[in-house]
């Protein structure tokens, strides 16, 4: 898939990984558009790279249809969410423990029901963020891990759904397999296991081998996009290692 002049919409846009993708797709040409909430963080953003933006909060889902419906995006990145609050299981309350699931599941369900009931045209492609944590757990950010297994599940049923309703319209589960630094969520978690290991949150994240910074995720993105054979897959793993994208759940049958 060519990137230029296609319609983009990137939700969590502003900083992290979301800003590394929206930095790597507007260096291809595309037209993007930025959701998120501070509308300062989004204008430095939208003064620097040209692209437009949206100030809603991502679990609205009032906002998520209203958004689909005027932008019309030909790609769809589900990227926003929140650092979970970390924390040992024994200690933790059910307002921390939920958090991931208050917001980006929560995000993950308007966003991927309003790309199937407005609809997005015939193929549309919809990025889900999940995480590594999704195949090994994280057990010192309360439901994080479940959470975002939970995005992965989403984005599979919604391609049951897709072809349910023959909308042509495809999902696929983004993995970063890796914490990543410079990022509210990497931070957080590189800095309770880096405590609770007695070492600093640098050495840390090196157990992870090569870096992947914000901008090489989303230069690893945009290239796993534009590879005619990952159109259909269903989740891709994107570590800082890797030339290529791993596919972690091929083709639906």
């Amino acid at each position: 898939m060519g990137l230029k002049d296609k319609n983009v919409v990137v939700t969590g846009g502003s900083r992290g990984l979301g800003l590394g993708l929206v930095e790597a797709l507007v260096a291809q040409g595309a037209r993007v558009t930025v959701v998120a909430r501070d509308a300062d963080t989004l204008a430095a953003v939208a003064e620097r790279l040209g692209v437009a933006t949206i100030s809603a909060d991502v679990t609205d889902e009032a906002a998520a249809r209203r958004i689909l419906a005027e932008v019309r995006p030909d790609i769809l990145a589900l990227n926003a969410g929140t650092p979970p609050r970390m924390g040992r299981l024994d200690q933790m309350s059910w307002a921390d423990f939920s958090v991931p699931w208050e917001t980006d599941v929560k995000a993950g369900l308007y966003w991927l029901q309003a790309a199937l009931n407005v609809p997005l045209a015939p193929g549309s492609r919809v990025l889900v963020g999940s995480s590594g944590a999704a195949q090994g757990g994280s057990p010192l950010s309360g439901g994080y891990a479940g959470a975002k297994r939970m995005l992965w599940f989403m984005a599979k049923y919604a391609n049951g759904v897709s072809q349910q309703k023959e909308l042509g319209i495809h999902f696929q589960a983004i993995v970063p397999m890796q914490m990543i630094g410079g990022t509210g969520t990497g931070d957080a978690g590189a800095a309770a296991y880096a405590q609770a290991m007695g070492i600093a949150p640098e050495a840390f994240l090196a157990r992870f081998g090569a870096p992947m910074p914000p901008r090489l995720f989303g230069d690893k993105l945009v290239a796993a996009l534009q590879d005619p054979k990952h159109a259909q897959d269903v989740a891709l793993g994107l570590k800082g290692d890797d030339a290529q994208p791993t596919v972690l759940e091929g083709a639906a049958a």
